[in-house]
């Protein structure tokens, strides 16, 4: 069979090409809100954190967060997505991109919280001081002064833990969840033709990757530039 023909068989007969189209689209909605949700749990789990480390308050509340930490980061995210799909949510009746963008934000914000972490302890003690001297709390202090500043400064490796986390929902197909790496599986499945279909997701993959890279890379020029 000829490499037109082939290319007809796994893309263009039948639509085929929409099982990618269609996987693209879950992929995506997915990364989206698993990092949103990542960034969110990351934050909070930072800002307890570093208080913690700071003033010693939050004592309770940073070992919960410490054991968070060790379990989710100690654990691949294929199984956490298996445990929350077959065990929390056995019995529930429930879509399966909510299972997954669950899955893959409590993951990412793990990774978060340790990247916010060490931006807000990145930040000079006597930004706190100064802050505490003109009358703000501690809270005030942190939002206002600390949090903007650290923010900044991690921004870059919060978009590259986008990147990775949009790599890592390629096991959403063990929930049965066509996203783009099952969509490939399932023109393979129809066609008997392994190249063409895996090819294709592993370079949607790559240009994908590759335009995020792009943006960061601009990104951190531009924070370069402002800090000048």
């Amino acid at each position: 069979m000829s490499f037109q023909d082939r290319f007809y068989l796994n893309f263009i007969k039948d639509d085929r090409w929409l099982y990618l189209l269609d996987g693209l689209k879950v992929t995506l909605l997915i990364t989206l809100f698993a990092t949103l949700l990542g960034i969110v749990i990351g934050f909070l789990v930072a800002i307890i954190r570093s208080t913690y480390d700071r003033t010693g308050k939050f004592k309770i509340a940073n070992a919960v967060c410490q054991l968070y930490l060790t379990v989710i980061r100690g654990t691949p995210v294929m199984v956490q997505l298996l445990i929350i799909y077959y065990v929390i949510f056995g019995s529930v009746d429930i879509n399966k991109v909510i299972v997954a963008v669950l899955a893959f934000g409590i993951n990412s914000g793990a990774y978060v919280a340790e990247i916010c972490r060490a931006g807000i302890m990145s930040i000079d003690i006597g930004q706190l001081e100064a802050g505490r001297s003109i009358g703000f709390s501690y809270a005030q202090t942190m939002w206002y002064i600390i949090l903007p500043q650290a923010f900044k400064n991690v921004l870059p490796s919060l978009g590259n833990e986008f990147i990775v986390l949009l790599k890592e929902t390629s096991v959403a197909g063990y929930i049965a969840l066509q996203d783009l790496t099952k969509g490939g599986d399932i023109i393979r499945s129809r066609t008997y033709d392994a190249f063409f279909p895996l090819l294709a997701v592993a370079v949607i993959y790559l240009v994908m990757v590759l335009g995020f890279t792009k943006l960061i890379s601009i990104l951190e020029r531009r924070l370069r530039q402002s800090e000048r």
